[in-house]
């Protein structure tokens, strides 16, 4: 159904080339776009990373095409990039590895299979995109609170809570400072952010004027 436009006989040409180079970067493109509008904080470094990608992943297929040993030598530079990058989300190595299916692809000349897969994954992340079970919570934010060790953190703060917030949950509580206070950390909806402030003061008359800090809600970082 797919066939190459990369003759086998005569090997790689000019035209074959800029039509496959030219293909990826145009697709990486279509990734990047899709990440953007995917993420409420995107990497600007993994944004040209996926437009770049499928040209390089190209250029290498192309390169070591039928041999055997630079295969292998590629394969072990790429192993080494792996560990001396920092680990990122699963959704941003699936993006990755987005833009390296595309790569291969055009790198063997198949480049309407290209087309196609980018557009069906690029389809399928842009739905999820709007499902809002998928989504990543915009206006989430980490409300970290202070409390001493006596208090019982369960539902001493319920009725500040249900005037402010229109969700929370508790997501972690540890003892600090040798066990004498409680450091409790929430993932919180705000009704209104014009009432930060006001939410913050109402919880410091609450713990005894104890450190409390609202800030932007950071991605988990789930590697695979």
């Amino acid at each position: 159904m797919f066939s190459s436009i990369i003759d086998t006989a005569a090997g790689l040409t000019g035209e074959s080339a800029f039509y496959c180079t030219i293909t990826s970067a145009v697709l990486g493109l279509v990734a990047a776009i899709l990440y953007r509008f995917n993420n409420p904080r995107p990497s600007k470094n993994l944004m040209v990373t996926l437009v770049v990608l499928p040209v390089l992943v190209q250029s290498v297929i192309m390169l070591v095409n039928g041999s055997v040993g630079a295969g292998i030598a590629v394969m072990g530079a790429f192993n080494l990039v792996r560990f001396r990058s920092a680990p990122g989300t699963s959704r941003e190595l699936c993006y990755i590895f987005y833009a390296m299916g595309v790569g291969l692809a055009t790198g063997m000349g198949y480049i309407g299979f290209a087309v196609i897969i980018a557009v069906a994954v690029g389809v399928i992340l842009a739905v999820l995109g709007l499902i809002p079970a998928f989504k990543i919570n915009r206006t989430a934010k980490m409300l970290k609170i202070l409390i001493p060790e006596d208090m019982n953190y369960m539902d001493c703060f319920k009725d500040i809570f249900s005037e402010y917030l229109s969700a929370s949950r508790l997501i972690m509580s540890k003892t600090v400072s040798m066990g004498t206070l409680y450091e409790l950390r929430y993932e919180v909806i705000l009704k209104s952010a014009e009432k930060e402030k006001e939410f913050i003061d109402k919880i410091r008359s609450r713990n005894g004027n104890l450190a409390v800090s609202c800030s932007i809600m950071t991605d988990n970082k789930e590697e695979m």
